[in-house]
């Protein structure tokens, strides 16, 4: 790790390149409302055996739900807005101005998880628990608040828990 580097920031962007892995969270973002950072972050305190309670990752949420929704969420809105660009707007013009926001949204995105985890420091966030068992609590916790049907698709949660065993409990 460099100087800097945040150990989350790290983790998430090895575990976003598993097969399958960006797929099921764009849709979990996009049909079910999750924040992948936040999603992320409980998989990342599984690995380091931390297993949290529905109450825990409300006051998670709550902590940086205002971030997501006054600064990633729009900058991300914007981005999609000009894919394929707006007429009369020249498309160069425009994909130029996506790309400079799609850099500020990775940006936004990371200040986000550093807040997560400083705000929330590994030694003293849940309970102890093996890695697998906390990953599976962990997702199950956050789908009981965020999904409507109280848990998150079981292909998806599958998806998570194989790419996270494969790539880190192994």
């Amino acid at each position: 790790m460099n100087a800097g580097e945040s150990a989350f920031w790290l983790f998430s962007l090895q575990f976003y390149r598993r097969p399958g892995v960006a797929e099921v969270c764009l849709s979990l973002q996009d049909n079910a409302g999750c924040d992948v950072n936040l999603l992320f972050f409980i998989l990342f305190l599984s690995i380091h055996e931390r297993r949290l309670t529905a109450d825990e990752v409300r006051c998670i949420e709550a902590c940086i739900g205002d971030w997501r929704r006054r600064v990633v969420q729009p900058l991300r809105a914007i981005r999609r807005d000009l894919k394929g660009g707006i007429l009369p707007v020249d498309a160069q013009a425009a994909e130029a101005l996506r790309s400079a926001i799609k850099r500020d949204e990775l940006a936004a995105e990371r200040v986000q998880q550093e807040t997560l985890e400083r705000e929330f420091p590994v030694a003293s966030t849940g309970a102890r628990a093996a890695p697998r068992v906390a990953a599976a609590a962990n997702i199950a916790a956050y789908g009981a608040i965020t999904a409507p049907a109280g848990t998150l698709p079981e292909a998806a949660v599958n998806t998570l828990l194989t790419a996270l065993a494969e790539e880190f409990l192994t």
